[in-house]
């Protein structure tokens, strides 16, 4: 999470448009920004689990069997006019390679409906950019805009996870083997190529490695600070 703020703050300083791809060390909940971090202790599973809270809004996630990825856009992009149209593009991209590429047909909800107390799980909520498989979610996203430049995090839940058994994954509900590590990187590259400008594979930056190291012992010591 300190890792993509730092990204968010490259970009406002005029870097370049970044799609970042990783998986989490150990099982992690991440709490939506305008959570309350009490929302956490609802569950005892959930006690000893590593636990952080995004810059990006939405309900709870968990890091777990899955993929996450964020996408940073500087201030002066063009690949899109509005910023929930980055939804759609990253979305339909992933869409799309599953369905060329692995024989999953895969589409977004075209609706949003809100309960009048919205569950702790983003996986719960229904939000017409979703990803779904049938009537599955699969695929969640959420935004965050600072001084024009704009942050989007994703996560494609792969597998259930003993911490969330209400939330199958794809590979459950596609009777699909584990996705390789080719796979993945092949699934990334492909989503980085509809953004409209060359790939180019990079490290972070001295910079961007400083902020995000101070990030870490500041912003996301305590789940219960924004």
């Amino acid at each position: 999470m300190a890792v993509d703020e730092a990204l968010l703050e490259s970009a406002i300083a005029g870097g370049p448009i970044t799609l970042r791809w990783y998986r989490w060390a150990q099982p992690t909940l991440s709490l939506g920004y305008f959570q309350p971090a009490d929302e956490l202790n609802r569950r005892p599973e959930w006690n000893d689990l590593a636990k952080v809270r995004r810059l990006t809004g939405g309900g709870t996630i968990l890091h777990h069997n899955e993929w996450t990825y964020s996408c940073v856009l500087p201030t002066d992009q063009t690949c899109i006019k509005h910023p929930y149209d980055l939804y759609d593009v990253i979305h339909q991209a992933i869409c799309d390679w599953f369905r060329e590429s692995v024989g999953i047909p895969l589409a977004m909800r075209g609706i949003t409906r809100h309960a009048s107390q919205e569950p702790t799980l983003c996986f719960l909520r229904e939000d017409s950019h979703d990803v779904c498989y049938g009537s599955y979610k699969v695929l969640g996203s959420a935004q965050r805009r600072r001084k024009g430049a704009l942050l989007q995090h994703g996560s494609l839940v792969l597998r259930q996870s003993a911490f969330a058994p209400e939330l199958p994954g794809l590979c459950e509900l596609a009777n699909l083997p584990d996705l390789t590590e080719t796979e993945n990187q092949k699934l990334a590259m492909f989503v980085a190529t509809t953004l409209g400008k060359p790939v180019i594979p990079s490290e972070l930056s001295t910079e961007e490695q400083r902020l995000a190291g101070e990030l870490v012992t500041t912003r996301y010591a305590r789940c219960d600070q924004r």
